[in-house]
């Protein structure tokens, strides 16, 4: 019963049971202050934008029109928020993935007891602020290229009823493929190779990434679920993808 998605949803909460351990606490709480405070600044500067955009198109709407004011507030502010929403989510991934990799590593160390790295890991996280950035805008594009056919898709009638469900799984997808990068590359597993990694436990890793698109979902928890799914993407990594690794290592050999 390893391999099924229920497993997988489970590892979100181990992972996020992690977070508040010495040795782990300061690689969460610093990209969340700082995620926190670009989310605070970019909210701010959208809600004066919007209300200053908001009354300017009441005032020229016909005086018999000015009852819609309550309900274009909030179709307006509600797209607008969505839209704040993921453009956060991206930026966040940016901001914290210079420290993703060693909390991985803190991760993975405090399990298995084992140091992957003799270097300081805050020295570590400034030296890979530029590959991190690189292999963030690597994921985003493989990502992106991927998603056309779904939004061909949905233009189809008919068809784009079927396409909403396949876009979740493939959102699902998409964010074990986001997260599970950083403890496979620290044990320098090629991005090709990690996505052939991830498909031998194609249920886990499936029920671990729609857990984590879920909680993603939820304000506020979700500043908490990028560093709950490093770490339990980590924790999936010992408990059954290490020895995955080391079968097909041998199998080459």
């Amino acid at each position: 019963m390893k391999n099924n998605p229920v497993s997988g949803a489970m590892y979100l909460f181990k992972g996020f049971g992690m977070l508040n351990q010495p040795g782990i606490r300061p690689f969460v709480v610093v990209p969340l202050i700082i995620n926190i405070l670009v989310f605070a600044v970019c909210g701010w500067f959208m809600m004066s934008w919007l209300s200053d955009w908001i009354d300017q198109l009441m005032a020229d709407l016909p005086s018999w029109l000015q009852w819609l004011d309550w309900l274009i507030w909030f179709c307006i502010a509600a797209a607008s928020t969505l839209l704040v929403y993921f453009t956060f989510t991206i930026i966040a991934n940016f901001i914290s993935a210079p420290f993703n990799g060693v909390l991985a590593e803190a991760v993975e160390e405090k399990v298995t007891g084992v140091k992957l790295n003799d270097d300081s890991p805050w020295h570590s996280a400034i030296v890979n602020i530029g590959p991190a950035i690189k292999e963030e805008f690597n994921k985003l594009f493989y990502s992106m290229s991927r998603s056309l056919p779904f939004i061909i898709l949905f233009f189809i009638p008919g068809v784009n009823i079927i396409a909403s469900a396949a876009w979740l799984a493939f959102g699902a997808w998409m964010l074990s493929v986001q997260y599970f990068d950083y403890p496979l590359s620290n044990h320098n597993i090629a991005f090709k190779a990690q996505r052939g990694l991830l498909k031998q436990k194609r249920l886990l890793v499936f029920g671990f990434g729609a857990m984590t698109m879920f909680g993603t979902m939820i304000p506020i928890i979700n500043f908490f679920i990028l560093p709950s799914a490093v770490a339990g993407a980590t924790l999936i990594y010992l408990d059954h993808l290490k020895e995955q690794e080391v079968e097909n290592t041998v199998e080459v050999k």
